[in-house]
């Protein structure tokens, strides 16, 4: 079932972060930032809205947007991660699914993606072209030497 999730969910959002194995550890850190915002001041003031998916009391995956300052509508899928033994086992298509329709109901008209041009990545890219996203543009060595920007959007 996919919900917003509750406090209590936040260390198994930071463990599935963790295990995918893709994120730095610089990047295990801004998730947990973005959630420690998101439970101080709620998501219309920190303007990160979260959606879990869940089994019983288990969180199989989690995603994380919000709407892009100085743009009319946009809105930003800052994060999604499955946790490795849930993979291939349609959690990542649903949280996708249940953050667009999120952002259509906030008003949301373009959701934006941006990610690694790492080889790791390889199966990111083949997920969001595969759920309706379009290739828009790659910005090389963007996060440094080898390791480009990849941007994906999917009007609403």
């Amino acid at each position: 079932m996919i919900i917003v999730p509750s406090e209590k969910d936040g260390a198994q959002i930071h463990s599935i972060t963790v295990n995918t194995t893709v994120f730095n550890q610089e990047e295990v850190e801004c998730v947990d930032e973005l959630w420690e915002e998101y439970l101080a001041q709620g998501p219309e003031i920190s303007g990160y809205y979260f959606l879990v998916e869940k089994e019983d009391d288990r969180v199989l995956g989690y995603a994380c947007y919000g709407p892009r300052a100085l743009t009319d509508r946009t809105y930003d899928l800052y994060w999604i991660a499955v946790d490795p033994s849930a993979r291939r086992g349609g959690v990542g298509r649903g949280l996708l699914a249940a953050s667009e329709e999120a952002v259509r109901k906030l008003g949301g008209r373009l959701l934006v993606l941006e990610t690694s041009g790492l080889p790791s990545y390889g199966q990111t890219h083949k997920f969001y072209l595969a759920t309706g996203y379009t290739l828009e543009a790659t910005l090389k060595d963007f996060y440094r030497d080898g390791d480009d920007l990849v941007i994906f959007t999917k009007h609403l």
